[in-house]
């Protein structure tokens, strides 16, 4: 049975909600998924108590937003004390640093005659995490472009007139907020950020795991990820890194094949160490 530990909810920027995402790993016979919103908790509970009671598996967790080399990369947190005050503290600076992000986006954008106004982008964050997506929903709205991928290409990225660099922890940090939360922290999608040199780096710093499925991963790269998994005795995840349906770029869930044995052995870690899951 696949899994899918890598997937975003409307609490940050995704366009499902916890529970919908739970409904879409049922209907599709999942065996387990991840919650893994961006710099943000909130959806884990919804999630869990969602799926109390069925057969599929749910792990909350938090993919963290990293400083690196002016660039960033993720780092996922499976199993998380979702009430950890310091990783509460963390999020809240982060999601407000989005804000502040958002409304400096939307400036820039407006100075080139775009017709876009800071609510237009928060009512499409809704009670999320606000983020790049919203403003380029934003954006398909107010007819600047057609779609929220020629938005990101056109203006959100970096080197692009729309895009403003945001606060992120430091990796070192982010590692250890992680653990002293009680998770496992993974690095996300190494193959997307090139940063594979971040892997030994942070090993002596506690990372666990390598996210070696994903969506923009090759065949290749899985390959890779899975076999320097192995020879170090991490952990192996995987995902979609799914947003839904009306995301920038519309990731099914549960698209990219990830073996329910990476599921297994999280949930061995967990149950080692009293971790909650569904």
């Amino acid at each position: 049975m696949p899994v899918d530990l890598h997937i975003h909810t409307t609490a940050s920027d995704g366009t499902l909600t916890p529970e919908e995402v739970v409904a879409e790993g049922k209907r599709l016979g999942l065996f387990a998924i991840a919650i893994t919103d961006h710099d943000n908790i909130e959806g884990v509970m919804p999630a869990l108590n969602a799926a109390r009671g069925s057969d599929l598996h749910v792990f909350g967790a938090v993919e963290m937003s990293v400083d690196f080399r002016n660039s960033e990369i993720h780092v996922l947190g499976f199993f998380v004390d979702i009430e950890h005050k310091p990783l509460l503290e963390a999020t809240a600076k982060i999601r407000a640093s989005r804000l502040e992000r958002g409304a400096e986006m939307v400036r820039r954008l407006a100075d080139l005659g775009i017709p876009i106004k800071m609510e237009d982008v928060e009512a499409e964050a809704g009670e999320g995490s606000m983020g790049r997506p919203h403003v380029a929903n934003a954006l398909v709205k107010v007819g600047a472009v057609k779609t929220a991928h020629e938005a990101f290409d056109k203006y959100l990225v970096r080197g692009k007139p729309g895009y403003v660099s945001r606060y992120k922890l430091e990796p070192q940090e982010s590692v250890k907020l992680i653990l002293d939360a009680g998770g496992m922290p993974v690095m996300a999608h190494p193959g997307l950020c090139r940063c594979d040199d971040m892997i030994d780096a942070l090993r002596p710093e506690g990372l666990l795991g390598i996210e070696c499925y994903h969506i923009d991963h090759s065949p290749a790269d899985a390959r890779k990820y899975v076999k320097m998994a192995r020879s170090r005795g991490m952990y192996i995840t995987g995902g979609s890194d799914s947003h839904g349906p009306r995301g920038p770029v519309p990731v099914e869930i549960g698209a990219v094949y990830v073996p329910d044995e990476c599921a297994v052995k999280l949930m061995e870690w967990a149950d080692e160490r009293g971790r909650p899951y569904v």
